[in-house]
């Protein structure tokens, strides 16, 4: 790790709504951006013989965030059978190449929703100390799920306002980040409830976020089905991960739930795969455009939409995130906003204030890429350098 370093580029985004400068560079010292602006002031205003990485093709930006993934599952075609078949130390294994490959593609922090035994935050802890390359990882531990619900074989199935309590307090002894509620059936859980269907009564989701605020801890719920959807709103969790509006005849959406959404403050995550256009032609071109459809009028009326790629679970891999960032373009967004979602909003969408943009005092999370992403996001591709807490990477 170097504990100085000046890192300069032709072009450099210091935060959202377009703030750039030409020729801008960042000083970074023990893990944090200490001074940042026009390269030659900064430059004046490093130390002597600071290490140096020169760009002058390219553009220096905050780190991108993933605010959902699986690092326990191998996006094969059938990571669920791959983890439950497979110990803890190969579990482990696979998860901290993953965290690598993440890092590899400029993504410098992750929400990991989902795993077993801890692991996640295991290796949350190594890559925070330095042991293993990877983003800065917050943990939601083990999922609350019903009896034989989503994603049971992590280990968290409840029932009763008790049980429940149990889980949130043993996930927050843990040292989770976050609490992840399973709020409807999901896709890769083949033995489970329909994907539609709620798995909690909104009673039950409020037990929850009781319990997690009494820890100081956010609230994410897994929700596809309408009624679970309304459900985790009326409950009041912080982020909805999907929330694609399927109903047992379809696709039902809410306008007034939508709009509680809005003016609550609840940041919604489509956890669009890298593959979301594999999986329209599997879905049927007509039904996917539906649901996509959905998303774009919650953005429309004002719904926090953040980036999260569902990594893990199958041909959603973990070296493609710009695939994924693609999926709001489809959904109208503009390279500008894409890049600004996948920075400074998802940051404080999931209350992390220190980094997102390149300002003294925030943590050394940033990339630079070939080109000017501003433009064309396909720049995103061309990684040429990451630095994820000051740690450079590659």
């Amino acid at each position: 790790m170097e504990t100085q370093a000046l890192i300069s580029a032709g072009h450099m985004v210091i935060g959202p709504h377009e703030r750039r400068l030409s020729d801008g560079a960042v000083l970074v010292r023990d893990g944090v951006i200490t001074d940042a602006g026009p390269r030659a002031e900064v430059e004046a205003r490093a130390p002597a013989g600071i290490a140096r990485h020169d760009h002058p093709d390219g553009t220096l930006l905050p780190g991108l965030i993933d605010a959902h993934v699986h690092l326990a599952l191998d996006a094969g075609p059938d990571p669920v059978t791959a983890l439950r078949e497979a110990d803890d130390a190969t579990v482990s294994k696979g998860m901290a190449e993953r965290a690598r490959a993440l890092l590899d593609a400029g993504v410098t922090t992750v929400r990991d929703l989902g795993d077993r035994n801890g692991l996640v935050v295991r290796l949350r802890d190594a890559v925070a100390s330095g042991r293993l390359p990877g983003p800065r990882i917050l943990a939601a531990g083990t999922p609350v799920t019903g009896p034989g619900g989503h994603c049971w074989f992590l280990g968290g199935e409840v029932s009763g306002a008790q049980a429940i309590r149990e889980l949130v307090r043993q996930n927050a002894a843990m040292g989770v980040d976050v609490i992840k509620v399973m709020a409807t059936g999901g896709g890769i859980t083949k033995d489970g409830p329909p994907i539609w269907s709620a798995q909690f009564t909104t009673e039950e989701l409020r037990v929850v976020v009781a319990e997690a605020a009494d820890a100081g801890l956010p609230v994410a719920a897994h929700a596809h089905g309408t009624e679970g959807i309304r459900a985790a709103v009326e409950a009041g969790v912080t982020t909805i991960e999907h929330c694609t509006w399927i109903d047992q005849d379809g696709f039902r959406l809410l306008d007034d739930v939508v709009d509680e959404i809005a003016s609550r403050g609840i940041h919604v995550c489509p956890a669009a795969s890298p593959d979301w256009r594999g999986f329209a032609q599997r879905f049927g071109a007509a039904r996917a455009e539906t649901m996509f459809g959905g998303l774009r009028r919650m953005r429309e009326r004002g719904v926090s939409l953040i980036t999260g790629t569902d990594a893990g679970v199958s041909r959603a891999v973990f070296d493609d995130f710009v695939s994924s960032l693609e999926f709001f373009a489809h959904l109208g967004c503009t390279p500008p906003e894409i890049v600004d979602l996948a920075t400074h909003h998802t940051a404080r969408a999931l209350g992390l204030l220190d980094t997102g943009t390149l300002a003294p005092g925030h943590r050394a999370d940033l990339l630079v890429v070939r080109g000017d992403p501003l433009r064309d996001l396909q720049a995103l591709r061309e990684v040429r350098l990451v630095m994820a807490g000051g740690r450079l990477h590659g």
